[in-house]
């Protein structure tokens, strides 16, 4: 069992962007960008399980602990599902999209679009719902769960690259290889 799902979720999307960032600066910018994120994100997986068993042996397990958290790890849907991350939509930008719920589950996409925004395209494909405000989008429904601040003192918080972001998903630019997470928080 992974004792630290957050520790984890943020070293996956940081080596992501790593990998992602020395891929697209040695793909000097011909039209292979979009195979360059593919191979990008099927390293992250490979690295990100060997970080989390790292950093379970760092926490003191043993040997014998560590190796059999390491085969729950690789049993784990989260682990599979980054693996087997969803590929939705159509255009000539990519960007991994994770959905990570109030258990810390995890699921991923790789959203592929023309839209010039990650709130058009995470609209365009179905993949959030919310309500028009003079602040932008209030993001209520994200991959069909819905969770409301009024109603259930839950709310889905965004990020970018791991980090909180500081803009509203409606008018934050996409930046191909990068990555955007929905997060359920608590009030």
């Amino acid at each position: 069992m992974n004792k630290f799902p957050r520790m984890k979720n943020a070293l996956i999307l940081l080596l992501a962007a790593a990998a992602t960032l020395t891929i697209a600066g040695c793909s000097g910018g011909d039209s292979s960008s979009s195979s360059a994120s593919t191979a990008s994100e099927s390293s992250v997986v490979s690295v990100s399980e060997s970080s989390a068993e790292s950093s379970e042996a760092a926490s003191g397990t043993s040997s014998e602990a560590s190796s059999e958290s390491s085969s729950e790890t690789s049993a784990e849907p989260e682990s599979s599902a980054s693996a087997e991350a969803a590929d939705i939509g159509e255009g000539e930008t990519a960007f991994t999209f994770i959905v990570t719920l109030d258990d810390g589950s995890s699921t991923y996409y790789n959203v592929h679009t023309d839209e010039t925004t990650v709130g058009a395209a995470l609209l365009g494909v179905g993949l959030i719902e919310g309500d028009e405000s003079e602040y932008g989008l209030y993001v209520k429904t994200v991959d069909g769960v819905t969770k409301d601040y009024d109603t259930d003192g839950q709310y889905w918080s965004f990020y970018i690259d791991g980090e909180y972001a500081m803009s509203g998903v409606d008018s934050t630019d996409i930046v191909a290889g990068s990555s955007y997470e929905f997060r359920v928080e608590n009030a």
